[in-house]
């Protein structure tokens, strides 16, 4: 089994790898084109992503390696004959279960010790390559503003000497206030050596600047002097770096996907003791804060020093006349007083907004470091749950190859994506705990798993499609044909004699059933369960017996008996009785007649 497994197994793991690769290939694309990378520089990355992605891939590369696997062994009955062989279900699994328990547990210790390092060196190394400024191509007619402060016009382009014609250029390094506007008829771009500068030579043409500084006001005058300079051949520097620098992994590292188990719990121990103490002392201040303008108390303490404190809750003798108090003063005053209400009350409020959206955040903070701890267990169950949905669903459909296994793979990892992505919003967002929202995905799939594993055990055939159209018949009222055909070779021939009285038998038995279903309501008829079972066994009995007929006209009728007759179709029952009994030579309402041979 393990031969079968592991080549397909690393097959699938790299196609699937392959595809969440292009896919992150697929969304850093803007990042990567025009900055003009080093293919080591780009490599690595890609390197780094792979790693990253290996939790996404394992689970979908097991599910298909074991649907198909175990789908070829249906396929071509191995399975059939390991069965017949006394070998069950899981005896057979037996070497994949324990091959599946070390890989979860590799699985574990990769999601804690590998993937944060790669994690780290991933997203370092993506934020670094966005802040790469892009390589320069300016292109014609149209307005080039990715060199910061500075916005190019070109008419057109020589691509040959890189010579562009017909410049006009924005200089906003000074603020558009001060823009500085220059045309040339030609020009050229280049890098210094170091790459931090943008060297620009121009030929022929003329600059305009204003001749104010920033510190001048905007209305110290209406009329502003500036200066015009017409120049034959100029050179201007501006500020650009094309280098690639790498930022420091230090502050990633520190991040929670840096971070393995035990760095992750102290993190989110230490991060709940901080917003603990921070609620703690705001909802201390909410109770202690005074209102209403009624000064603190005053205490005296051990050493015989006074202190100022506030009580807890302010108990009135008498409930506030406000009334007195805005008749008391005029109506000028009313009016303050409401004002000055409403302005401390929208600034208490402000406050205590700002403190909740700050305690918002670090709550969130917790429940992401709370999200990648989690995360670190959920990869091994996925895998082990993948494997048996897998294993036994490939021995109920028995079918191998990449076709119907891949189908059904892919539809079974998108439930589990959605589910998954929906689970770990709502967790994000604090909308149920973090552990539900995390393993909502494998929680949901178990029971599958454990399906199908029950109805391979007992070769249940979940994905008969003969039985579902036999149980949407029964539902609907119809019956269920037979499909008898002229035997080959048969083990007994059909005696007229014995059969004639066999239908006879029956077509009595037939008339007592037919004569106590008329003393029965139209209603109870419908609902009536059907024949008795000895009628059903006679029919049966006379069925096997009549098959073995050389005529293909008694074939047809029999065709016309239902397996599962019911008190509704009793009359049809009779009526293809009577063609058999006359097709034998026999009329049931007269005397027996010669009976040829058939």
């Amino acid at each position: 089994m393990l031969q079968r497994f592991l080549p397909l197994l690393a097959m699938t793991f790299f196609i699937c790898l392959f595809i969440v690769l292009m896919q992150f290939l697929w969304k850093s694309i803007d990042d990567l084109v025009g900055k003009g990378l080093s293919v080591g520089i780009i490599a690595e990355l890609f390197f780094y992503a792979a790693i990253s992605m290996i939790p996404t891939a394992l689970p979908l590369a097991v599910l298909l390696a074991s649907l198909m696997v175990f789908g070829n062994l249906g396929e071509k009955f191995e399975l059939t004959a390991m069965k017949a062989s006394g070998i069950s279900l899981f005896r057979i699994m037996r070497p994949l279960m324990i091959f599946m328990a070390f890989l979860a547990t590799g699985a574990f210790f990769f999601q804690n010790d590998i993937l944060p390092i790669a994690k780290t060196k991933m997203w370092t190394l993506t934020f670094s390559v966005r802040q790469k400024s892009p390589e320069v191509e300016i292109p014609v007619r149209s307005f080039y503003d990715q060199i910061p402060n500075l916005n190019l016009y070109t008419e057109s382009k020589n691509p040959e000497t890189g010579m562009l014609y017909g410049m006009i250029m924005y200089d906003l390094s000074r603020g558009y206030d001060n823009t500085r506007v220059i045309l040339a008829d030609s020009g050229r771009f280049n890098f210094t050596e170091d790459k931090t500068r943008l060297f620009l030579h121009l030929y022929s043409g003329e600059m305009f600047e204003n001749m104010r500084d920033n510190s001048m006001g905007a209305s110290s005058s209406r009329y502003l002097p500036f200066r015009r300079e017409h120049f034959m051949d100029k050179q201007v520097y501006f500020p650009f770096d094309a280098n690639f620098n790498r930022l420091d992994e230090d502050g990633m590292r520190s991040q929670y996907i840096g971070q393995n188990v035990s760095q992750l719990m102290r993190s989110i121990d230490s991060i709940g003791h901080q917003v603990d103490s921070v609620g703690a002392v705001y909802a201390h201040e909410i109770r202690t804060l005074p209102y209403f303008g009624i000064s603190a108390r005053t205490e005296t303490l051990a050493d015989g020093t006074r202190q100022n404190t506030v009580p807890a809750t302010v108990i009135m003798e008498k409930p506030l006349d406000v009334d007195s108090i805005y008749q008391a003063r005029g109506p000028g005053m009313v009016k303050s007083y409401i004002n000055q209400a409403l302005a401390k009350a929208k600034r208490q409020k402000q406050e205590y907004l700002y403190r909740s959206l700050a305690l918002e955040e670090q709550a969130k903070l917790m429940r992401r470091h709370d999200i990648e701890l989690q995360r670190k267990f959920t990869l091994s169950f996925a895998c082990i749950i993948f494997f048996f949905i897998g294993a036994p669903l490939g021995a109920i459909i028995k079918k191998g190859g990449l076709g119907t296994p891949l189908v059904i793979s892919v539809l079974l990892f998108i439930i589990y994506f959605l589910i998954d992505n929906a689970g770990y919003k709502l967790a994000r967002d604090g909308k149920i705990p973090v552990w539900e929202g995390i393993w909502l995905s494998t929680l949901a799939l178990l029971p599958l798993g454990v399906f199908f594993t029950y109805k391979a055990v007992g070769d249940s055939a979940v994905f008969n499609v003969d039985a579902y159209k036999n149980f949407f018949r029964r539902i609907a009222g119809r019956a269920i044909p037979r499909d008898l055909t002229l035997k080959e070779v048969r083990m007994a021939d059909v005696d007229n004699g014995q059969a004639v009285d066999m239908l006879l038998a029956f077509l009595g038995n037939i008339d007592s059933q037919l004569q106590r279903l008329s003393h029965t309501n139209s209603i109870k008829k419908l609902f009536s369960p059907g024949i008795p079972p000895e009628l059903r066994l006679e029919l049966n009995q006379l069925v096997d017996y009549l098959s073995n007929s050389t005529d293909i006209y008694t074939i047809n009728l029999l065709n016309q008996y239902p397996f599962k007759p019911t008190a509704r179709n009793m009359a049809a029952l009779r009526s293809t009785t009577i063609s058999l009994l006359d097709r034998f030579g026999y009329r049931h309402e007269g005397q027996r007649e010669p009976v040829t041979e058939q």
